[in-house]
């Protein structure tokens, strides 16, 4: 995907006034009735039709942040190993539902694409009756349709309803005799991992899809969502983009000209100011998640006596 913010000179958080004056200086610059290169005209304009529109800028921001987010179906991320899929070039005529599973993400995790291993416990077929819960016979009340289709009204005004099946409670089906082992659940508990790479900056409340990780259900497996719950990790939070790091100062510190503070990629050595305001943080540019900021708090601790 290209990056608009590079092609019209502008940070990612920069104000949309601020994207308006870059398109307009680099619009000129590189016109072609001004002698400026016909292609690169054409990718300004087509970024500034992008991030100058507030809606078409949130939706490629979104799109950004989710590298595997580009597919039909809408879940923000889909794909890491042989079963993470593109759900929208394989749709199914039937699913089953979706197990959701909450996993804590630390802040440091998500800048370094920590490798994860997730192991879970999922609904799998009964082997000694093949997921079927027993011997099964179909229900004479519907059929086997689980339903069953009533006219209600009179000879001038009916209408059609359609109702669960009592006798089957919806399945078509009663059972002859249950399975000893899953006791006509036709399902058993089993654990399952899953590997995976964390992307860049992953976000709180974001999803990864894993295809058939999920549950059995009727027949076939359902896929196991990740949601994402990203948490405080060693003294880093996240914040948008932006990177902060709360830093515990010593008294004995003040008359220093620098400090260090750890970052994901490295110790950084940062120059204190010359008066020092522990309610503005120090800000390095261009360290936190995909090119924004990177914020450190100075917190002061001492003990008296």
């Amino acid at each position: 995907m290209e990056n608009y913010y590079e092609i019209l000179g502008v940070n990612q958080t920069a104000s949309q006034e601020e994207i308006k004056k870059a398109y307009r200086k680099k619009a000129v610059e590189h016109h072609p009735d001004k002698g400026g290169d016909e292609t690169i005209f054409k990718k300004i304009s087509e970024a500034y039709e992008t991030i100058g529109d507030e809606t078409k800028r949130a939706q490629y921001d979104n799109q950004r942040n989710n590298p595997f987010g580009n597919f039909a179906g809408g879940d923000p991320f889909d794909a890491f190993s042989s079963f993470f899929s593109n759900m929208g070039n394989q749709q199914r005529q039937r699913r089953a539902p979706d197990k959701i599973i909450n996993i804590s993400v630390g802040v440091v995790d998500s800048f370094t694409e920590k490798q994860m291993n997730i192991n879970f416990s999922r609904k799998t077929a009964c082997n000694p009756c093949n997921g079927q819960g027993g011997e099964r016979l179909t229900c004479n009340t519907c059929n086997g349709q689980g339903s069953i289709t009533q006219r209600v009204g009179n000879s001038f005004f009916a209408n059609i309803v359609r109702t669960t099946c009592n006798s089957c409670q919806g399945r078509g089906f009663t059972f002859k005799t249950t399975c000893h082992v899953c006791h006509g659940d036709g399902r058993n508990d089993e654990f399952k991992t899953i590997d995976f790479k964390l992307p860049h900056g992953i976000t709180d409340g974001q999803f990864i899809r894993a295809q058939g990780m999920g549950d059995y259900h009727d027949g076939i497996f359902g896929d196991a969502i990740l949601k994402i719950n990203i948490v405080p990790q060693n003294g880093f939070e996240k914040s948008d983009n932006d990177l902060i790091y709360n830093y515990e100062m010593k008294i004995d510190e003040f008359n220093n000209e620098s400090i260090n503070v750890p970052h994901p990629k490295g110790d950084l050595s940062l120059k204190l100011p010359e008066v020092i305001d522990t309610t503005k943080p120090l800000r390095v540019r261009g360290y936190g998640f995909n090119s924004a900021d990177f914020y450190v708090k100075l917190f002061v601790k001492h003990k008296r006596g």
